[in-house]
């Protein structure tokens, strides 16, 4: 009788739980509304075209209100973003969050990577072309390795213990999904990570790990983490 009591009490608070999580959860018809001032920069459904800004789309919808509420309170150092967060209230935020989970991350195009010697002349085109693929080829998988395994000799953290082993983050953790973002983006956040300039907490754990990479790390893990599918 008594094991019966237990179950019965805690099917009861799993059912209490479920419909708080429900309540608390943001409405995604209303978020598209909410969300159309954001189109510009982010796309109108969250896949911005621009490299420079981040793609919302399919990212964890507790992560967004999370940085959303850090703009509002200026936690975070975003001066495009504070203004436009400070008229969202949290049910505002909320909504916004939701539709953009929702919505389907896109592809990128394969990376390409751009030199000075773009200019040179016909006949040494084509063994220009080779050189820059392996030289992709190399900084992708300097990438993956730093993802998988970080780097043991400057104490550089793997990626994939916080973010997973194909990008997709960690929901409950609040750790954001990082697969198919624009590379450009990836490579200022890391660098705004490293300088200090995207948080004021000097124990952000993304700011640990940053300041010990150099830039050719921080290129080639943002490339390879642009490709994840």
């Amino acid at each position: 009788m008594m094991i019966k009591k237990i179950l019965v009490l805690s099917v009861s608070l799993a059912l209490s739980t479920v419909s708080t999580t429900s309540h608390a959860e943001g409405s995604i018809s209303a978020g598209k509304l909410k969300a159309a001032s954001c189109a510009g920069c982010h796309g109108e459904d969250g896949n911005s075209m621009v490299g420079s800004f981040p793609k919302l789309a399919e990212q964890h919808a507790g992560y967004i209100e999370q940085q959303l509420l850090s703009f509002k309170a200026g936690s975070r150092n975003a001066p495009m973003m504070a203004p436009l967060a400070m008229g969202l209230d949290k049910k505002d935020i909320k909504d916004i969050a939701a539709y953009y989970a929702s919505k389907k991350i896109s592809k990128n195009l394969p990376p390409v990577l751009f030199s000075d010697d773009d200019d040179e002349e016909e006949e040494d085109t084509e063994i220009t072309a080779e050189q820059k693929k392996a030289e992709l080829d190399d900084l992708i998988a300097l990438g993956a390795d730093i993802y998988r395994n970080g780097n043991l000799t400057t104490e550089v953290s793997a990626c994939i213990a916080c973010h997973g082993p194909v990008g997709e983050g960690n929901k409950p953790a609040l750790f954001p999904s990082l697969r198919r973002q624009h590379a450009d983006y990836l490579i200022k956040a890391l660098t705004d990570f490293k300088k200090g300039a995207r948080s004021n907490q000097t124990d952000n754990i993304m700011h640990m790990i940053s300041k010990k990479m150099d830039d050719k790390e921080i290129k080639a893990l943002s490339y390879y983490i642009s490709t994840m599918k």
